[in-house]
């Protein structure tokens, strides 16, 4: 039997590790995307459904700010991709999808708008490409 106690031993600092691991703070990419994110929400002006009640872009950024802190003290928020999927998608609670509306167009779910977003800031901050060579 103690033959299998090292063997326990470290099975379970393997297991801590994997878990403290997992809980690593996000990069500082993934931090400041998720930042402009709700950023390019609160400034848009548009408005933002969740469980069938419209709220000012202002309310939006406050309620995705509570729902991201939430995300991240459980490790859960690593790029703003999770941050679209796990928080800014759909309702923890009900399950229903969050939807934009900007303006007199129709609304759109929150996740698409949002990696819309998300497209055009990496699209902003991409290099040029390349000059090619002069003949």
């Amino acid at each position: 039997m103690n033959a299998m106690a090292p063997r326990f031993g470290l099975a379970l600092v393997l297991a801590l590790a994997a878990a403290a691991s997992a809980q690593a703070a996000p990069s500082a990419q993934a931090e400041r995307e998720t930042e402009q994110l709700i950023q390019a929400l609160a400034r848009s002006g548009c408005q933002f459904e969740r469980n069938g009640s419209w709220y000012d872009a202002a309310q939006a950024q406050a309620h995705l700010r509570k729902k991201l802190a939430y995300l991240r003290k459980r490790g859960l928020a690593d790029s703003a991709e999770l941050f679209i999927e796990r928080a800014a998608s759909q309702s923890s609670l009900s399950g229903k999808p969050y939807h934009v509306r900007c303006g007199g167009d129709a609304a759109t779910p929150a996740a698409a708008w949002l990696r819309a977003r998300l497209v055009q800031l990496r699209n902003a901050k991409a290099p040029p490409p390349p000059t090619p060579p002069s003949p």
